[in-house]
């Protein structure tokens, strides 16, 4: 289990290489420009092979504060990206980036390139609309539509013409339930209003509506804060399914959670994106000494 790697005893032994060290972890730390003071070079690489998307040098600002300072980051094909960081750090505002969310916050400003397979998501000719079906966010708090079960999921089809008929329709609708794990508890009652499903069934259908209109990138922000164990397990599993078809980006603050359900991790901190690599790397050799205290619950 990869619990067993964000344990602070499975980090004790770590120390920072001396001066000089020629150690392995010694030597990716030089070559990786590792300052202990940030600002300064993301620690680890930050491209993949294969990239959904490209984030390069991305700041926000709301007003006069910046919120995020020359993020780069490349978000890989059926992978899932966690972003973890202490409360404040910037995470959650990234991720309203990448699909254009902070749009709707006045004053805000993002400047810097984000693009989702080769196109620039600022264009100005952009269809933010469109954008938003290919990169489709779940949030923190489930938020069906006070519709039924089947309007729920069947809305964004119908506003983006995926459906030329009412069987075209039922099959989306159904698919997007199974793939969300939901068709099975809901069939026989589709027609009821969403708002009368527990908490973890309103999140996955959520899912299932966000998964309706084929997007590329979901994007999940918080996902299981306000669901129990159960319920939060039943999510982690669909997010390891959902991987196979779809690019994956979480903000969580469990780093239990980020370490099970994740390929790639990006530690956040004041605005700075400090490190990026593998999970299992970053959860039992973090190469940055505010990675390693904010693992270790140092801060946080």
């Amino acid at each position: 289990m990869m619990d067993a790697f964000v344990s602070a005893k499975s980090l004790r032994g770590l120390k920072e290489p001396a001066q000089g060290d020629r150690s392995v972890a010694g030597q990716e730390k030089k070559r990786a420009g590792e300052s202990q003071d940030f600002p300064g070079k993301t620690v680890g690489d930050v491209h993949v092979a294969d990239p959904r998307m490209k984030c390069r040098q991305v700041n926000v600002f709301y007003g006069d504060k910046q919120a995020i300072r020359d993020v780069s980051i490349d978000i890989g094909r059926n992978e899932v990206l966690a972003m973890i960081g202490p409360s404040g750090c910037g995470k959650s505002t990234f991720l309203r980036c990448l699909n254009r969310m902070n749009d709707t916050i006045e004053g805000c400003r993002v400047t810097g390139t984000i693009t989702l397979d080769g196109q620039d998501i600022y264009d100005p000719s952009l269809d933010v609309v469109l954008l938003r079906a290919q990169v489709g966010m779940v949030f923190q708090k489930p938020n069906p539509f006070p519709k039924s079960i089947y309007e729920n999921v069947a809305y964004g089809p119908k506003i983006h013409g995926l459906a030329q008929s009412r069987d075209e329709l039922d099959e989306i609708v159904e698919t997007s339930l199974r793939k969300a794990g939901l068709w099975e508890e809901v069939k026989d009652r589709l027609h009821e209003s969403g708002t009368g499903l527990s908490g973890g069934q309103q999140q996955r259908l959520c899912i299932a509506r966000a998964i309706a209109v084929n997007p590329e990138v979901i994007l999940m922000d918080e996902p299981c804060s306000a669901l129990d164990p159960i319920a939060t397990g039943r999510i982690e599993d669909l997010i390891h399914e959902l991987r196979e078809q779809y690019s994956i980006v979480i903000v969580t603050h469990s780093m239990q959670q980020a370490a099970r359900v994740s390929q790639r991790t990006a530690f956040f901190h004041m605005g700075d994106l400090i490190e990026v690599g593998p999970t299992d790397r970053i959860f039992t050799r973090p190469r940055h000494k505010l990675t390693e205290d904010y693992i270790t619950g140092r801060f946080g």
